[in-house]
């Protein structure tokens, strides 16, 4: 059913409740979009059934709504973050005085799935980085700003979406740092390493000149027109270079993200600290990483030990 099929306070819900998210909230546009489907996809599906206002959401219409997805197939990932959609959809409800009872406050749904993210060994970044190094040694501003990317994305762990936000006046060359602007419009300072220093420092003074235009602004990486550079591009240019390397089933720029966690963890870092630099709100997000480093452990134990 089409938004504008819905009955009218249904409907008149829905975009209440977008616009209570995109401003109180403020979640990215792809985690609105997100929100706003299921709950469109929840609200057809109470309809389909005859409800025609808020008051008659019951558990059972959600559970069902649930069912119906399970039954096609649906991930228990998604049936997951549906369910936490209807449950933030009726708890605003209940405070702005639509309804007089939470009826998803028992709404239960799979677990999402642990599946183990996809990490590249240390010696295949090893590869990657030095072939970045040595093609912006030899190349134009084009190599210089993508090995700029690379080793950034990787000593920081940021989200691809808070690398191409980035301004020249986030970078602290002194301190090493990175001023990163995250989801719901979280700050955090992120620290990089001299590897980082060197490329980001090789982009400033003779990469970015050559492509900067008189409204560039403040972006930190430009593309060749002297626009900021956006996830696209760097999506294509992780994947590329992931291709290259042949050995990993890795793809796009979170793998980085994913390994930098990992091998702060292999390392002996801190889990806390670990789930600052990467601006997890919840520490059950960053430990999904505890488990990839425990499953290289075992595989190392197994193949090492002569009683495994």
């Amino acid at each position: 059913m089409e938004k504008q099929e819905l009955p009218r306070e249904l409907s008149q819900a829905l975009t209440a409740f977008s616009i209570y998210l995109s401003g109180e909230r403020a979640l990215s546009p792809h985690t609105l979009r997100a929100y706003e489907g299921d709950l469109r996809s929840l609200l057809s599906h109470a309809a389909s059934e005859g409800a025609t206002r808020l008051a008659d959401l019951e558990l059972g219409t959600l559970r069902r709504w649930l069912g119906v997805q399970s039954q096609a197939g649906v991930a228990r990932s998604t049936l997951a973050r549906r369910a936490a959609t209807a449950r933030a959809f009726t708890g605003w409800a209940l405070r702005e005085d639509h309804i007089a009872a939470d009826p998803a406050l028992r709404l239960k749904a799979p677990k999402s799935d642990q599946s183990l993210p996809g990490v590249l060994q240390s010696q295949q970044l090893t590869r990657l980085l030095a072939g970045l190094e040595a093609d912006a040694a030899d190349g134009g501003p084009l190599p210089v700003r993508n090995r700029a990317i690379v080793e950034l994305l990787y000593a920081t762990g940021v989200r691809v979406g808070e690398l191409t936000g980035l301004d020249i006046d986030d970078l602290d060359p002194d301190r090493r740092t990175l001023r990163v602007l995250g989801k719901g419009n979280k700050e955090r300072t992120v620290p990089y390493g001299v590897p980082a220093a060197l490329a980001l420092d090789d982009w400033l003074r003779r990469g970015r000149p050559k492509f900067a235009k008189d409204n560039s602004g403040p972006a930190l990486f430009l593309g060749p027109r002297g626009g900021r550079v956006d996830q696209r591009q760097v999506r294509s240019l992780v994947n590329t270079l992931f291709e290259a390397l042949g050995d990993t089933s890795a793809s796009g720029p979170h793998a980085l993200r994913h390994s930098a966690a990992t091998h702060l963890l292999d390392g002996g870092a801190d889990l806390r600290a670990v789930q600052e630099i990467l601006g997890h709100s919840s520490l059950a997000t960053t430990q999904i990483y505890t488990h990839v480093s425990v499953d290289r452990l075992r595989k190392s134990y197994q193949q090492a030990h002569p009683r495994a």
